[in-house]
């Protein structure tokens, strides 16, 4: 399974429940999910009414289904959303958590980190001690030049990015 993002993806369901959507066909001027190809992973997004739910799912060319493996986000406190009966909306997305943005001079890249201490790897927490390999470079909201091969502990109120 690859993760595959791809624009202007959206289709509709009548799927209700909490479980895996049956897809129904594109809206008028998109693609279908079949864009993302059978047995890959995608970022979605659901709409139903006023409810929403962005997640990670596997797309299966085979009764045309998208399943939601990962809620990231939702109004049902981050959890999978219930849909009720009538059209919901699903598509792709690329969420705002997962991002990396260059920064305003566009001179770097700013990764989203959100609110957790400790240290981030590629976006991804992995604790709060790391050893950095050859080629990486850590930075901080303090300047600081760390070599590679030295492990960096991060203090309780401390964010560190490592890319």
């Amino acid at each position: 399974m690859t993760l595959i993002v791809k624009d202007r993806v959206k289709e509709t369901t009548t799927t209700t429940g909490t479980g895996t959507i049956t897809l129904a066909g594109a809206v008028d001027g998109f693609q279908s999910f079949a864009a993302i190809g059978n047995g890959n992973i995608t970022y979605y997004a659901i709409t139903n009414d006023d409810n929403y739910e962005v997640g990670l799912g596997t797309y299966t060319a085979s009764g045309t289904t998208l399943s939601r493996d990962t809620v990231l986000e939702s109004s049902n406190s981050g959890s999978k959303i219930s849909l009720s009966g009538g059209e919901s909306e699903v598509f792709c997305t690329y969420p705002a958590e997962k991002a990396v943005i260059q920064d305003n001079d566009n001179t770097g890249i700013a990764p989203q980190i959100g609110a957790t201490n400790g240290i981030f790897v590629n976006n991804q927490v992995v604790g709060t001690s790391y050893t950095l390999p050859t080629g990486y470079n850590a930075i901080s909201a303090s300047p600081v030049s760390l070599d590679t091969g030295v492990t960096v502990t991060v203090p309780a109120s401390g964010r560190w990015v490592i890319i």
